[in-house]
């Protein structure tokens, strides 16, 4: 169902009044509003005006003083949206009520440069005009809490309690233990468009792991930025509170975001990253030489917060070097060779708080720069631990650093042009001025009395 008459057909004969929409933000969080029925029919011909103020602020509303794209500089007027005919949903846990996603976009369909939905639709046409089908999934690690938003706001930071005590990764005793809150998950997420391929317990107290079912990239991006929120929402029914920060606990390990890819022929017939007798083809192998050489130029994409580079630490299921290997958790790059269906790469840099547009266009931008540059991947795989190969180098510590090194890059800018990382580098500014500006609770604790 993809025609506005279509689309105008199914709302009124099913006797919907209102439809959801919802835009997504420079963090990745969906920034939406509830509109009548007459006024999306309006929006579906002519599009609608959205408050820039989605790329003017940051996650907690904090106005940027440092972007040019808006600001009190430019009064934040609306900027031009598109509703995408093709995301229709219906949100089960809301009575069945219609949801679209949409991008920013003008009526020639040129997107906005800093809009991450445009950003990524760019890349895929890029790769598709080279005869490439990009087909990619998201898998996400979360942590679970007997908490509520208010609760969460009047309890000291860090004390709210699991969902399930102890370290129980893939436990079916466990996932048995809420298992309401567990079998929701699974069977809303696939009524909402948000199919799952697995859903299981990770190692950690309350912390779960799901792995969405692969698709062309741009509904891979849509179904993972929307499982986000579905977690998030399904959770709050259940009086459980759903984080994806990267790292929650620095005694636990962190929630990685990995993203499986893989590259087919237009027709979606054949995997051109498989080769004969179960191994990787060229293509595959320029792809991942590519990813490693920008990977440290684009990291903020991938790991986008302070808190990301706490879960890229040594030993932690995180990667820290710039490696690939076959099937080795340790590497940044894991190649998971086999079937023709099946063979993909999997990036274990992405931690679960990306946005999964920004970081499935790094992936797919840095993988085409090696293909266009054929370059070679001349960096045996490593065997053994990945931590201890720095035979390519090692990723960049902190935000601070990873943005610096984006920030001059000319090699970002080629990927994702000018005013997107002029943009984006500053609201990653901002996010280390914002940290360094607060007093911690690890300051308190460690100098409030000895000092």
């Amino acid at each position: 169902m993809k025609s506005k008459v279509e689309i105008k057909a199914y709302l009124q004969n099913n006797d919907y009044h209102k439809v959801k929409l919802a835009v997504v933000d420079i963090d990745g969080v969906l920034r939406g509003k509830v509109v009548s029925q007459d006024k999306f029919l309006t929006i579906l011909e002519g599009g609608m005006g959205f408050c820039a103020v989605v790329f003017g602020w940051d996650m907690e509303d904090k106005s940027y003083d440092n972007v040019d794209v808006t600001g009190w500089h430019t009064g934040y007027p609306d900027f031009d949206a598109r509703v995408d005919h093709g995301t229709l949903r219906n949100i089960p846990w809301e009575n069945g009520l219609p949801f679209f996603l949409a991008d920013f976009s003008d009526a020639e369909g040129k997107g906005l440069e800093v809009c991450p939905r445009s950003l990524l639709k760019r890349i895929r046409k890029k790769a598709k005009d080279q005869g490439l089908l990009p087909r990619f999934a998201q898998e996400f690690e979360w942590f679970n809490f007997e908490t509520t938003p208010d609760r969460f706001h009047k309890e000291e930071p860090g004390h709210s309690k699991p969902m399930t005590p102890g370290m129980f990764g893939y436990s079916i005793l466990r996932s048995s233990l809420k298992s309401p809150f567990f079998n929701d998950l699974f069977d809303l997420c696939h009524q909402f468009g948000v199919p799952l391929e697995g859903l299981h317990t990770e190692t950690g107290p309350g912390v779960y792991e799901a792995a969405i079912k692969y698709g062309d990239i741009l509904a891979a991006a849509d179904r993972a930025t929307l499982f986000k929120t579905c977690v998030k929402e399904i959770a709050y029914r259940h009086a459980i509170m759903a984080t994806f920060m990267a790292k929650w606990s620095d005694h636990l390990p962190g929630n990685g975001g990995h993203v499986h890819q893989s590259l087919w022929s237009p027709d979606g017939k054949k995997n051109l990253f498989y080769e004969k007798d179960q191994s990787i083809s060229e293509l595959m192998k320029q792809y991942m030489a590519g990813q490693l050489h920008c990977l440290p130029y684009i990291l903020p994409m991938v790991a986008p917060t302070i808190n990301s580079y706490k879960r890229l630490v040594e030993g932690a299921w995180a990667p820290t070097t710039l490696t690939w290997a076959y099937d080795n958790r340790t590497t940044a790059l894991r190649v998971l060779k086999g079937r023709e269906n099946s063979t993909r790469l999997e990036t274990r840099v992405v931690g679960s708080d990306v946005n999964p547009y920004l970081a499935m266009a790094a992936c797919l931008a840095s993988g085409l720069y090696g293909i266009q540059n054929k370059l070679r991947l001349e960096q045996p795989a490593t065997v053994g631990n990945g931590y201890k190969d720095f035979s390519n180098g090692s990723l960049p510590g902190n935000l601070e650093e990873a943005t610096a090194q984006m920030k001059k890059s000319e090699i970002s800018r080629e990927l994702f042009g000018e005013v997107f990382v002029d943009h984006f580098c500053k609201t990653r500014e901002w996010e280390c001025r914002e940290f360094h500006a607060s007093v911690t609770d690890w300051e308190r604790k460690r100098y409030f009395e000895i000092i």
